[in-house]
């Protein structure tokens, strides 16, 4: 049975897909989607989280062992998770079949004003320096990541919090990790696809158009949704993902014949 790996983005847990993984699992018939926690984070809130992306691989790979999966897998992440899945794929490309990355950002392809919009500066500084309460920081980072209306998420992501605290050095560090982090020079050598947000209010499209540019993979576009694609257009990210497996198998069995 082939699998999926799903990897949130700073601070957030597994719980944030939501509904997300029943609906991605409803469209993945055979395959088992499994959504994991980095260190720090969810269900492992309480452990140490690494301050470089590699040792999130190191993690990851050591969960999959734990849970007896068996690879290769395919990745779907975003944010801090696609920095986890780009670096894995890298150095592992014999483990991972595929990638998909979600309105994601990457050191050297973009500056830094575009893989942090400049209009959430003070706010995002102002929460840093002064805190505020949990209600205020989930209301706010929904604010920033959706452009929809969800009434019932913020309930959702307080309990999470509440349930998995994220300590502020934990914060810190996984910050730093994605800050440090620099993807390699060369184009992945595994099939990616690009998912992004034209609305997108944390994280400029333009970074995962360079991304496209560099690497000469696919890119498909929402126009409408925000920085977190999932929560705003899930069905539509589903079937972005099954058209592009579907024009992939198409296009081996043109080269298979090809070959013959």
């Amino acid at each position: 049975m082939s699998t999926w790996i799903l990897l949130r983005g700073l601070t957030r847990e597994s719980g944030h897909w939501g509904g997300f993984v029943a609906q991605f699992q409803a469209a993945q018939p055979g395959r088992q989607v499994v959504a994991l926690d980095l260190p720090g984070n969810g269900s492992l809130h309480r452990q140490r989280s690494p301050a470089d992306v590699d040792a999130m691989v190191v993690h990851c790979r050591a969960e999959l062992a734990r849970r007896q999966i068996v690879g290769p897998v395919h990745i779907l992440a975003m944010s801090l998770g696609a920095m986890v899945a780009v670096a894995w794929a890298a150095a592992y490309p014999q483990e991972v079949v595929a990638q998909v990355l979600l309105n994601t950002s990457l050191r050297p392809f973009s500056p830094f004003y575009q893989r942090l919009r400049p209009q959430n500066y003070a706010l995002l500084l102002r929460l840093a320096l002064w805190g505020g309460s949990p209600e205020l920081w989930e209301r706010s980072i929904l604010r920033i990541t959706s452009n929809g209306t969800h009434d019932s998420v913020l309930p959702q992501w307080l309990a999470l919090r509440a349930q998995h605290p994220v300590g502020r050095a934990n914060a810190v560090r996984q910050l730093l990790a994605a800050a440090r982090y620099q993807a390699p020079a060369h184009p992945p050598s595994v099939p990616t696809l690009l998912l992004a947000s034209a609305q997108d209010r944390l994280v400029s499209v333009a970074c995962s158009r360079a991304l496209a540019r560099h690497w000469q993979c696919a890119l498909q576009v929402h126009p409408t949704a925000g920085h977190d694609l999932p929560l705003d257009a899930g069905a539509w990210v589903v079937a972005q993902i099954d058209a592009w497996e579907k024009q992939a198998l198409a296009q081996a069995g043109i080269a298979r014949k090809a070959i013959k």
